[in-house]
């Protein structure tokens, strides 16, 4: 099953490299990993995804609390909270094509960054299954390159 957590972290040197060992050590793969401060520069966010049995992610997450510099650690539920990513996309476009990927890209709601004759960069932000919809349509266009944030998540309310 897929977890994703949000872990507050002292923003001190190191507490990435321990928390990622941590998951390698247990044979888990970090699915997603954002980081990022806080409102507090002392603090920063964590925002791991991984794909784990229940059992054992509370394992791994008992194994989290014990871990320097860690201050809090919370499982997002899907429903209750707001999970984004975002997308930098170089899609190839020729005379013909432009204003179909520029179609695409206002149906998504993206956002044209940069523009070139053969090229347009695109940034688009939203849920994964979004930004894997909107890559599979313009996939047939060509993508020259592509980089993803990985999931960052708040809880609601």
């Amino acid at each position: 099953m897929q977890h994703t957590l949000s872990v507050l972290v002292e923003n001190k040197p190191g507490v990435l490299a321990r928390v990622a060992e941590l998951f390698a050590r247990r044979g888990f793969n970090i699915e997603s990993l954002a980081v990022g401060t806080t409102d507090r520069p002392d603090i920063s966010r964590m925002t791991i995804v991984v794909d784990v049995a229940d059992k054992s992610f509370e394992q791994v997450r008992k194994q989290l609390h014990k871990l320097i510099n860690i201050i809090e650690i919370t499982d997002l539920e899907p429903q209750r909270a707001v999970e984004r990513e975002l997308m930098l996309i170089k899609i190839k476009v020729k005379k013909e094509s432009r204003s179909e990927v520029i179609e695409v890209v206002d149906i998504f709601r993206g956002k044209i960054i940069d523009v070139s004759k053969d090229s347009i960069i695109v940034e688009v932000t939203g849920s994964s299954e979004k930004l894997r919809a909107f890559e599979d349509l313009v996939r047939q266009y060509g993508i020259k390159e592509l980089a993803r944030t990985g999931r960052v998540a708040l809880s609601r309310g």
